[in-house]
């Protein structure tokens, strides 16, 4: 199971969709050309910033679990948060542009709609992964709940293939695997390139 189907499942896609005023296919057609760059700009953190308690840590700090909470619930998404999620792992409007600019040629839906998706979808991965990350059960801490679900959650939707199994995720060897996924395409590094690109 992809994360956009994960995502439809806890309701996420379809309070996305009312919000936004669009069919719930079109919102989820939208999710999956969106969501393998937002999976790679939290790739990026957690090599950036610490490993997976550095992730964890952020993932605290911009909300937590309470972010995938305010899109489901029904009051309006206060997009600032994802806003917010979005400048952290994105780091600039140029990317969040860019990366609504290329799902818009992917699937045909209007870049403007797909802007409009990125803050919403990034919160809801944000607070997916923190309320996993919480959830590791026997004192193994968060950077085993998170590496194990990080490690399911980049390998299927991403690999589209069988996930990395949480057993192999010994300590951080085993998680900087299960994060390299630039051998399948993840299209943040090509976006970043393209972004540098546009500025140079």
């Amino acid at each position: 199971m992809n994360l956009t189907d994960i995502l439809a499942q806890a309701g996420g896609i379809e309070s996305m969709a009312k919000e936004l005023g669009i069919p719930p296919a079109m919102a989820k057609q939208g999710a999956d050309a969106l969501l393998p760059a937002i999976l790679g700009g939290f790739k990026k953190q957690a090599q950036s910033g610490g490993g997976i308690e550095g992730l964890g840590g952020l993932l605290g700090q911009l909300g937590g679990g309470g972010l995938l909470d305010s899109v489901l619930g029904p009051q309006p998404t206060p997009v600032e948060q994802g806003n917010d999620v979005l400048g952290q792992i994105f780091g600039s409007k140029d990317v969040s542009r860019t990366v609504a600019g290329q799902a818009a040629t992917q699937t045909g839906i209007d870049s403007g709609i797909l802007k409009q998706m990125l803050p919403i979808l990034a919160m809801m991965v944000a607070g997916y992964m923190a309320k996993q990350g919480g959830q590791s059960g026997e004192g193994g801490g968060l950077s085993g709940g998170l590496g194990g679900m990080l490690g399911n959650v980049l390998g299927g939707a991403l690999g589209g293939g069988t996930a990395p199994s949480a057993g192999g995720l010994g300590g951080l060897g085993g998680l900087g695997k299960m994060l390299d996924m630039d051998g399948d395409g993840n299209p943040l590094d090509d976006i970043m390139g393209m972004v540098n690109k546009m500025r140079g």
